[in-house]
This record gives structure tokens, C-alpha cells and sequence, in this order.
């Protein structure tokens, strides 16, 4: 028997963007000056356009269900969490939800600056339509999961972005909701309190039935958490369905990119192809394929690289230049450079890949995130 906790029919969001031709920096005597003419036919009007962030998105969620959005910048993810919010109301469609909504969009959401950390526990729970009695019962749960009892009759204007997350989340995991919604704010946190954040999502869900949705670009946190997922493109539902299909579907469509091709720069040796090779990592290798062309003849120019994880911190990268005199003494103009690692020491993520080409003493081309990938890291099983 079907019992949804969220239901949205033709949900659609517009906004009016204004286009002011002047946009130069305006003194207060252009803006009075403006204010004048605008009551004139011959002044120019700022031009407008409608932008749909929305358009027509159905979907349910069962109670109890765990269900994560996924989609590019600009999708429209924290657009739909913020309806399912109340904060915005849509344009056009209907939505029902069953049960209290607590949110944590976007830092400082819910939270009044000039009050305390204490004080800012119990306007949450009100907010939620809890009793006082019901927040004291939760009150030291909450500051003992959140990790600020030191700052606790501190304003919250003076915490750090970290500590007002910790807050927030634990206000909004332990004041019994029956729907939960997080955005992509968790990733301000740091590692630690990101698993144990996610930990008590799952923990909530499977062991008390509460809703959640989940906004994040961090697909193995969406991975480890759902079971269920939407794919948000251009303000529609791309996709609706198990997670690991609808991830794979978003990498193949938006993120994932093994190939690459660069026009040449003029007067100097360039890379003009950049492929990695698929069938080797999904066995834990690596093959990556350079492709070069030069305007004179060369010795083969020596390849570099670099892979970055998806904070944009280096992993893992080799350059031969360091490391290897065995190079075929030969001059070409153009070809295909070859570089194979056996073992890719890598956590399972995404990553992107930077791209050098140079002689010994010189760089001649850098391609910067010449290639995404997403990396899985395989399992090996030893039979006994």
C-alpha cells in the first residue's frame, strides 16, 4: 500500500530576469536623474525575459523513503527544494507534503544571527510547532551531536560556516521531523562530520520512517545514502530511478568525458587529442593517449599529468622528464604519446585530469581539465 509523504504534479517556477542595457556604475544623481526620466516616454526601458527554473516536474516519495537529486549547476535542485520548502511558492502545479519539513537549503537558513546558539535550538523547534518540553527532551542530543557546546550562548553571526552547519543540521535531524530536506550545504563541513551527518540520515530514515531528500554534487554521497534518485536537467526530470542507473546516466550525459579534441596553437608544438581508456579503468588501469602536432620537426615531446579529486586537490600525477632518460631519438612533426599505469591508486570519485606536453628543458602546451572521469575503485576477491 502506497503512503507518499511528498507529492508534486506540473510543478513549474518562473522568474523575470532584467536586462538593463546601462550597466555602468551609477552615482546617486544618475539614479535620481533616471527616477525623473522615467516618467517620459522617451527614456529606455530595461528589457525583461522569463526564465523557467521549473517546468512541469511530477514525482511522489513514500514515507520512509531516502531519494537524492542530482543535476548540473543551474538544474533547478535548490529551486524545487526551496517549494518543498515554503520558502518559495510555485508558479503554476500542485504539491502536498504529510508531515512537519525541516530544511537545511543554505547557511544561515532558519537560524536568527543576533541569538544564541541556544536560543536559535528552541526557535527552530517552535518553528517546527514543538513544545518546549519536547525541545529540552532533544536539547542535549542535539549540542552533543553538533560538537559546539563551548560557543553554545554565543550569537550565531560569530560562528564559523562549519560550526553553523553542525548546528543546523543537528536542529534539524533531532527535532523529529517527518520530512527532511538537505542541500548542498553539508559539503561545507568537514569529512568527518559529513559521514557522521550521513550516518544519521540513514539512521532516521530506516529506524524512525522519515522522509529525505537529498541535493549533492557528491555522487558517492548520494550512493551511500539513497535509494532512490532524480535527475534534474534544464528545470525537468530527466530521470527517475534507481540510483546507480541514474547517476551513470548524469555521468554519461553532463560529467563524464574520456575524450577530448584541441585546435593547435599556432608556432608551437601543441596537444590536439587527449583520449583515456575505458576498459582500463574499469579494471583499476590506466591508459591515457596524447596526441601532438608541431609546426617543425622534434624530438617526441615528453607528456605530463596531473589528477585532481573533486575538491581540486592533486592525487596522483607523473612526469618522465623527472624520471626517465630512455626517449627514441627520432624528429616527427605530429603523433600519439602513450601513457600506461598499471596500478591507479585511487579512492572511488570523481576526477579531473590536467595535461602537460614539454621537452626536457621546456613546456610547450597545458590543457587544464582536459578529460573528466569518474573512478570506481574495483573489488577483488580472494577465494580461500
Amino acid at each position: 500500500m502506497q503512503n507518499p509523504a511528498i507529492i508534486a504534479k506540473n510543478v513549474s517556477k518562473k522568474f523575470i530576469i532584467t536586462h538593463d542595457a546601462d550597466t555602468r556604475y551609477k552615482t546617486l544623481r544618475d539614479t535620481i536623474s533616471q527616477y525623473g526620466r522615467s516618467f517620459t516616454d522617451n527614456h529606455t526601458k530595461a528589457e525583461t525575459e522569463e526564465f523557467w527554473a521549473l517546468t512541469d516536474v511530477n514525482f511522489s516519495v513514500q514515507k520512509g523513503e531516502r531519494v537524492g537529486i542530482i543535476g548540473r549547476n543551474g538544474a533547478g535542485k535548490s529551486t524545487l527544494l526551496k517549494i518543498l520548502s515554503r520558502v518559495t511558492p510555485p508558479t503554476s502545479g500542485r504539491l502536498k507534503m504529510v508531515g512537519r519539513v525541516a530544511s537545511l537549503l543554505e547557511i544561515g537558513t532558519g537560524f536568527h544571527p543576533e541569538l544564541s546558539g541556544r536560543e536559535n535550538i528552541f526557535l527552530n523547534g517552535a518553528i517546527l510547532g514543538m513544545s518546549r518540553t519536547e525541545i529540552r527532551r532533544k536539547f542535549d542530543e542535539i549540542v552533543a551531536f553538533s560538537e559546539v557546546e563551548q560557543f553554545l550562548d554565543t550569537p550565531v553571526k560569530r560562528y564559523s560556516s562549519g560550526m553553523y552547519v553542525r548546528l543546523a543540521f543537528s536542529v534539524a535531524a533531532y527535532l523529529e521531523p517527518e520530512i527532511l530536506l538537505v542541500d548542498e550545504v553539508l559539503a561545507v563541513g568537514d569529512a568527518e562530520f559529513q559521514a557522521k551527518s550521513l550516518g544519521k540520515m540513514e539512521e532516521v530514515s530506516k529506524g524512525q520512517g522519515r522522509t529525505i531528500l537529498f541535493v549533492s554534487h557528491n555522487l558517492d554521497a548520494v550512493r551511500a545514502l539513497c535509494t532512490r534518485c532524480l535527475l534534474l536537467q534544464a528545470g525537468k526530470v530527466e530521470m527517475d530511478g534507481p540510483v546507480q542507473d541514474v547517476i551513470s546516466r548524469y555521468l554519461d550525459t553532463t560529467l563524464r568525458r574520456l575524450t577530448a579534441h584541441f585546435p593547435a596553437v599556432p608556432g608551437k608544438p601543441s596537444i590536439i587529442s587527449v583520449t583515456l581508456n575505458r576498459e582500463y579503468l574499469e579494471v583499476g588501469k590506466f591508459e591515457l593517449v596524447i596526441g601532438f602536432s608541431s609546426p617543425f620537426p622534434l624530438q617526441p615531446p615528453i607528456p605530463g599529468f596531473v589528477i585532481f579529486n573533486a575538491m581540486h586537490m592533486p592525487v596522483l600525477g607523473s612526469n618522465p622528464r623527472y624520471h626517465s632518460d630512455e626517449y627514441p631519438k627520432i624528429s616527427i612533426q605530429e603523433g600519439k604519446i602513450k601513457v600506461i599505469l598499471e596500478y591507479l591508486n585511487l579512492h572511488s570519485g570523481l576526477y579531473k585530469l590536467d595535461i602537460w606536453l614539454g621537452s626536457w628543458h621546456e613546456n610547450f602546451d597545458h590543457k587544464t581539465d582536459a578529460l573528466v572521469f569518474e573512478y570506481q575503485n574495483p573489488v577483488t576477491y580472494i577465494d580461500k
